[in-house]
């Protein structure tokens, strides 16, 4: 095992061994433990490659097929199904018919003509890079360090200056099969080379195995790695020093969590966009110095960095001090500034766009910097936001580096614009799933480790949604979330009977998510007795959390939707027993009443805020549902003169349809509410199978 001290060396002689010598396994594993460090490449950044030897079908002959990562995919999360294979040589014959820099976009579509595997992915840009090259193992990486060399003012001397005649340099040229064909020259010319610096982009490295390779590039990156540092040491300070101080942790938090929902409302204006915050150590060196106003505005220099960004971010006009209360009057205060950004974006499209470029993109920002506190992103998801965030973090290394070694330099404006909207990229966009019905949307759920609660969670984040689960078992909580991913939900512990704990919830979901659109109140208890049983510990305890809870919980949220200003959805899961009398049930059907009755009120007060508010009543949902685990089944079952284990049955036959009734037939309904409902408010959804003396009407 070797001493890295940059990078991290992942690779288990054990594991490589199970592979059995397996070149495509080993490919795939070495793609794999790559992209596992972000500071080699981020998240769907580089590509890797590898040939091999196989028998054509068509003529039993013995090939060379090169395996290469597909479009759009990432090599921390490679899979056999996510590579395309292709044959070498008919991709090297292809230089026969390359009629030069203006021919790329019709070379990219003759790579389907080279494709050995028909099950192979969509051929990258980066295709005839690897191809072009005979290595039989090669890795193009992004590594924060390379870059940083390549986008330096004096990269190749640099370059020189590190590896000698060990490592070539290429200048910076857009992908595409020309790059390749340079790369195929730098080669010949330097036969001994191991490995090739792209001007302001990134990495070329080879071995003739695969660990060969993988070893070949975390030296190229550590000894590039330790240069920067040591320069970084003999200067004593980065970024031209400190110019401010961070806020202290909380205090940034809490900064971040109240301004999310307003920075959502101004990044929202062509289209609802999910917010992520960092206040990551390279964050707060950038955002705190005294170059921060100066290497922000020149924007980013790896197109895998831009393309996500955009070319550079808004730096926003606050101190960090600043008391954020009223958030109209801030409004006023910072939405000049995204205007003059979308000024400027459309005149940096205007001032590059050709005559078939695709139409001007949403030009609001995509990274904000706030002095003090740290950096916001917004994207059409979490997933995308996050790692938005994650590589504009690698810029800021890159920029780090850059300005210790020498002077940092970003890509020409006309140079980025013709990446940012070339026709290639245009394609891949439209190539992605249409969006489903919930994205771009934020959701709160209330009892959500267990039962109805978790299934509405559920259902929301399958149909788009990031949703914010809230619980007052911890327990119950963590079990929830192993059904959920990273990015499309958060777990919060709540007693929604105390309101600095609802609080404290919504600013913890606005500050993973950005704001919120859709609350679902389905936090619940049921206590059955008679009149002369109930006690007012029951009494109180009922009313707190069905009645107290659901009141301040939407009235927070209220606060929060109308600072983003696009409206959004109230659902409250009430029951039949608010509507129907019964016996032993004053405590609980009282409590759902006012429920019921406090929607309608606030359908009726909060539709000048395109809130909607509706309730789903449920009756007999016994399987799953965790009010039922406990003295509840007992009393309804004594209420109604049977066992326990005959309530299910019981409830199925007493409606209409004799249908047991399921959690996911209430995560349905409100579904149904919140995304295919849009102009209902007010409304009273029953899901009981059909129960007569339920009905509204």
């Amino acid at each position: 095992m070797k001493d890295y001290k940059y990078v991290d060396y992942l690779w288990d002689d054990k594991k490589a061994a199970e592979l059995n010598e397996n070149q495509l396994e080993l490919f795939l594993y070495r793609s794999n433990l790559l992209g596992a460090d972000l500071r080699i490449t981020n998240y769907g950044g580089g590509n890797t490659s590898c040939k091999t030897l196989e028998k054509d079908p068509l003529t039993s002959e013995e090939v060379e097929v090169m395996w290469i990562k597909g479009s759009g995919g990432d090599i921390g999360t490679l899979t056999r199904s996510g590579i395309a294979g292709l044959y070498t040589e008919r991709l090297r014959n292809l230089k026969k018919v390359y009629r030069g820099l203006e021919d790329e976009d019709r070379m990219v579509g003759l790579f389907n003509h080279c494709i050995f595997d028909l099950e192979s992915r969509a051929p990258s840009i980066d295709t005839p890079l690897h191809g072009l090259l005979p290595f039989p193992h090669i890795d193009h990486l992004h590594p924060d360090a390379l870059i940083a060399i390549a986008a330096s003012k004096e990269g190749e001397k640099i370059t020189k200056e590190i590896w000698g005649e060990t490592m070539g340099w290429v200048d910076w040229q857009r992908p595409g099969f020309d790059l390749g064909l340079q790369l195929e020259k730098c080669l010949l010319e330097n036969p001994s080379i191991r490995g090739i610096v792209l001007g302001s982009h990134g990495l070329f490295t080879w071995g003739q195995t695969s660990l060969e390779c993988y070893l070949n590039s975390l030296d190229v990156i550590e000894q590039a790695s330790s240069y920067i540092t040591e320069k970084i040491k003999k200067n004593g300070s980065v970024f031209g020093g400190e110019k401010r101080s961070a806020l202290e942790p909380k205090k940034r938090k809490q900064k971040a969590a109240d301004l999310m929902p307003l920075l959502r409302s101004l990044c929202s204006s062509e289209q609802a966009m999910i917010g992520h915050f960092s206040d990551a150590p390279e964050v707060l060196e950038f955002v705190n110095s005294n170059d921060l106003e100066h290497l922000a505005p020149m924007g980013t220099s790896c197109p895998d960095h831009f393309l996500r960004t955009k070319i550079k971010p808004l730096i926003l006009p606050l101190n960090a001090d600043i008391e954020i209360k009223d958030h109209e009057e801030l409004k006023k205060r910072i939405e000049a500034e995204f205007e003059a950004y979308r000024k400027d974006y459309k005149a940096y499209y205007n001032q590059c766009k050709k005559d078939n470029s695709p139409a001007l993109r949403d030009p609001n920002p995509v990274i904000l910097l706030f002095p003090g506190v740290g950096l916001f992103s917004f994207a059409k998801n979490k997933q995308t936001a996050r790692v938005a965030s994650e590589f504009y973090c690698n810029a800021i290394n890159v920029m780090r580096g850059a300005e210790a070694i020498s002077s940092y330099i970003a890509l020409p404006l006309q140079e980025a614009f013709d990446i940012e909207y070339w026709l290639l990229e245009e394609a891949k966009l439209k190539r992605m799933p249409k969006e489903q019905s919930l994205s771009r949307k934020v959701a709160l759920v209330t009892g959500a480790g267990g039962g109805i609660g978790k299934s509405i969670a559920q259902k929301l984040a399958s149909e788009g949604a990031v949703v914010g689960l809230l619980d007052i078992s911890e327990t119950n909580l963590n079990e929830a979330l192993k059904d959920f991913s990273k990015d499309n939900a958060i777990g919060v512990v709540c007693d929604i009977t105390h309101t600095n704990a609802i609080e404290d919830a919504i600013k913890k979901i606005c500050l993973a998510f950005g704001g919120i659109d859709i609350v679902v109140h389905s936090a619940g208890l049921a206590i059955s007795k008679a009149l002369t049983e109930t006690t007012t510990a029951d009494w109180d305890l009922l009313q707190d959390v069905l009645v107290k809870g659901q009141f301040e919980l939407f009235k927070q949220a209220a606060t929060i939707i109308r600072v983003q200003g696009m409206g959004g959805n109230f659902v409250t899961i009430a029951s039949k027993n608010g509507l129907v009398a019964g016996p032993n049930n004053v405590g609980y059907g009282t409590a759902k009443a006012a429920q019921q009755h406090m929607a309608r009120l606030l359908a009726a007060e909060l539709a000048k805020d395109q809130i909607r508010v509706n309730t789903v009543n449920p009756d007999g949902v016994i399987v799953g549902s965790k009010i039922w685990e406990g003295a509840w089944a007992k009393g309804r079952a004594e209420a109604n003169g049977i066992s326990i284990d005959e309530l299910p049955a019981f409830y199925a036959k007493r409606n209409l349809l004799n249908q047991i009734i399921t959690p996911d037939d209430i995560a349905q309904a409100v579904f149904s509410l919140v995304a295919l409902l849009d102009k209902s408010t007010g409304n009273t959804l029953n899901v009981d199978g059909g129960m007569a003396n339920a009905f509204v009407r």
